[in-house]
């Protein structure tokens, strides 16, 4: 049997508080500006570092229903502790500029994989949010082996 994702006993972080943004967990409630900040800003999405598969975001986009699936999805992962996904909230207007995704690694050699993106218009706050989640995961997250894809 393989462990478990995080320990039984242990209490994932919601927040993460920035100057710039906050992670709050993903969830239906943010399926229209989630939707809008990546279907805006998929070229710059394929070139952050962690989408080496250009498999995501789709080159064609989605429907609202097929996003809104997805965000339900992401949901239920961080309700079953099987993953963590977050929105990335401006702090100024309150609309999605990014998500932070903590998945379970397939390398024996890491513990977690760690993807991150922000909308193209915000491609300033690329490094700030790897940086700012690289300190939390140290912090606040029980796993000591992240795959940073090169961040």
């Amino acid at each position: 049997m393989s462990e478990p994702f995080v320990p039984s006993g242990f209490d994932p972080p919601r927040s993460l508080v920035a100057d710039e943004f906050r992670l709050e967990p993903l969830g239906p409630q943010h399926n229209e500006s989630d939707l809008a900040a990546w279907s805006s800003s998929i070229e710059h999405v394929r070139a952050t570092p962690g989408y080496p598969d250009g498999q995501w975001p789709p080159p064609g986009g989605m429907t609202a229903e097929e996003n809104l699936a997805d965000l339900t999805r992401h949901a239920a992962d961080f309700e079953a502790r099987r993953g963590f996904t977050f929105t990335v909230l401006s702090t100024v207007s309150g609309e999605v500029i990014g998500c932070v995704y903590l998945y379970p690694s397939s390398a024996p050699e890491h513990d977690v994989e760690v993807q991150s993106w922000v909308r193209a218009d915000h491609a300033h706050l690329d490094d700030v949010l790897a940086d700012a989640v690289r300190d939390w995961l140290e912090n606040a997250w029980p796993w000591g082996r992240p795959d940073r894809h090169g961040r």
